[in-house]
């Protein structure tokens, strides 16, 4: 089925990978909070570390054909979330959150692993979405993974 998107699908494609991340935070016992700052999208603290997070929720809704497109970081986002990290006494992360084919998978790391994994070039870094990546990220300890699979079962033609 061919997919057209709203005028307004990439706001609410950020503010759903926001919400989405909030909430498996919050189910598994994290405090965490959703805040309006440049840099950070979410404040967290980690029941098993004690460690408070500042995170940096980056998301995108792949078109059909697109699916293992990369996600574009572009590098004034670091320096972003490590201002906002100090001003806040916090650990900078990302949540890369990418909706594809019948799968929305969400990354949770330390933006220094990020930077290892994919460091920044020219004006990006580029956190590549090609099925042996993704095989690479998911035995990464340092990343955390969940994924939703899903089925439109019944839709308007």
């Amino acid at each position: 089925m061919k997919i057209n998107k709203s005028s307004r699908h990439s706001k609410i494609t950020g503010n759903f990978a926001e919400h989405l991340v909030l909430y498996w935070l919050s189910k598994y016992g994290f405090e965490c909070a959703n805040v309006d700052h440049t840099g950070i999208d979410i404040i967290a603290r980690n029941p098993h570390t004690n460690e408070l997070m500042g995170i940096s929720v980056k998301s995108r809704s792949r078109n059909e054909g697109t699916e293992g497109t990369y996600v574009s970081i572009p590098n004034d986002n670091f320096e972003k979330v490590q201002k906002a990290c100090v001003a806040f006494d916090c650990v900078p992360y990302f949540a890369i959150v990418v909706d594809e084919e019948d799968k929305i998978r969400v990354f949770l790391l330390p933006m220094k692993e990020l930077l290892k994994i994919h460091p920044s070039k020219n004006r990006i870094s580029a956190w590549t979405m090609g099925k042996k990546k993704i095989g690479e990220y998911y035995s990464n300890p340092n990343i955390k993974i969940f994924e939703f699979n899903y089925k439109t079962h019944r839709w308007w033609n």
